[in-house]
C-alpha cells in the first residue's frame, strides 16, 4: 500500500527554509554590528537607535511567506543600503547644523567682545578730568600703586642685604672672674653662635680650659642680659634693642664707659659684652655680677632700670 509523503516533504522543505531564515537573521545581526562600528552611531545619541530595527522590520514585511536564501539576502542588501543612505543624510544634516551653530556662536561672542571694548573706551573718554575720582577704584592706578609698592619692597630687601653684609668690629671681654678684653671682626648678618665660635677660636691658644669647649658651652652677656645664640646682630640693629644700661649694640666700644663716666647718664655707647663658660655661670649665678644677669626678653622695657653699683665691671 502506497503512503502519501507530500506533507512530510513540505515539512522538510519548510524546516530547511526556516534554518536558512535563521542564518540570514544571524548575518543581518552581524551586518548591523559592522554598520555600528563603521558609522560610530554611539556618538550620535539615541536619535538613530531605531535604525537597525527599521531595517529588520522592512525585511520582515518584504519576506512574508517562504523565500529562498538568495532572495532574502537580496532584499536585505537593498534594505540596508536604503537605511544607510537615509542615515548618512541625517548625519550630514546634523553636522551642518552643528557647524552653523558654532559659527553663529563665535560671531556672536566676537560682536559682544567688540561692543564691550567700545563701551569701555566710550566711558573712559567721557570722564571729566576736573572731577576728583581718587576715591573710586581705578585699575590702572591700582596697577601703578602695586608696581611702586613692589619696587619699594625690592629696594628695601636689597638695602637690608647690603646692611647684613657690612663688617663690624665687636669688642668683648672673656670673663673667668676677671675681664680679658679682645675684639673680632664679624658681619652684621652673623649670628651670636657664629660670633662665639670665632671668639673661641681666638681664645683657645691662650686659655687652656677652652681647648675642648664648643660654642654651645659658651654664653654671651650684653648690658646684663643673656643673649640667645640664634639672634643675629642685624636683629638688634634694626630694632634698636636696648639692654639694662643702654643700647645693646652701637659698635663703638673701645674703653669701658663705666670707668670713665657716670653710668647712670644716658649715652650712645654700649659696653663690651662678656663671653664666658656656661659652667662658670652655673657656679656663680648667685654672686654679683652674675646675679644681675637675666635672659633677654624683646618685649621688656628697661628704660627705668638704674645701676646700683658703678664698679660692677
Amino acid at each position: 500500500m502506497a503512503h502519501y509523503k507530500g506533507a512530510a516533504s513540505e515539512a522538510g522543505r519548510a524546516l530547511q527554509l526556516q534554518k536558512k531564515r535563521e542564518k540570514a537573521v544571524e548575518e543581518l545581526e552581524h551586518k548591523k554590528r559592522k554598520i555600528e562600528e563603521e558609522l560610530k552611531l554611539s556618538t550620535i545619541g539615541s536619535k538613530f537607535a531605531t535604525h537597525y530595527d527599521a531595517i529588520e522590520q522592512q525585511i520582515r514585511s518584504s519576506t512574508v511567506g517562504l523565500v529562498t536564501l538568495d532572495q532574502m539576502r537580496a532584499k536585505q542588501e537593498v534594505a540596508v543600503k536604503e537605511r544607510e543612505k537615509q542615515l548618512a543624510l541625517k548625519i550630514e544634516s546634523i553636522q551642518q547644523k552643528e557647524a552653523e551653530d558654532k559659527r553663529e556662536l563665535k560671531e556672536r561672542q566676537k560682536r559682544q567682545s567688540s561692543d564691550a571694548m567700545k563701551e569701555a573706551k566710550k566711558h573712559r573718554m567721557i570722564k571729566n578730568p576736573d572731577v576728583d575720582t581718587s576715591f573710586l577704584r581705578d585699575r590702572d592706578r591700582e596697577d601703578e600703586e602695586n608696581l611702586l609698592r613692589e619696587q619699594l619692597r625690592q629696594e628695601w630687601v636689597e638695602k637690608q642685604e647690603r646692611l647684613k653684609s657690612e663688617d663690624i668690629e665687636i669688642t668683648f671681654s672673656y670673663w673667668d672672674g676677671s675681664g680679658h678684653r679682645r675684639s673680632v671682626m664679624m658681619t652684621k648678618g652673623n649670628s651670636i653662635y657664629q660670633f662665639l665660635q670665632k671668639c673661641l677660636d681666638s681664645l683657645r691658644k691662650e686659655f687652656h680650659e677652652l681647648r675642648a669647649v664648643t660654642a654651645d658651652q659658651l654664653m654671651y652677656i650684653k648690658e646684663d642680659l643673656i643673649i640667645p645664640q640664634h639672634y643675629t646682630f642685624y636683629d638688634f640693629i634694626v630694632t634698636k634693642a636696648r639692654g639694662k644700661s643702654g643700647p645693646l649694640f652701637a659698635f663703638d666700644v673701645h674703653d669701658d664707659v663705666r670707668l670713665v663716666s657716670d653710668a647712670t647718664v644716658e649715652r650712645d655707647e654700649s659696653h663690651a659684652g662678656k663671653v664666658l663658660l656656661r659652667a662658670w655661670y652655673e657656679r656663680n649665678k648667685h654672686i654679683f655680677p652674675a646675679s644681675r644677669w637675666e635672659p633677654y626678653d624683646p618685649t621688656k622695657n628697661y628704660d627705668k632700670y638704674t645701676i646700683g653699683d658703678r664698679s660692677s665691671k
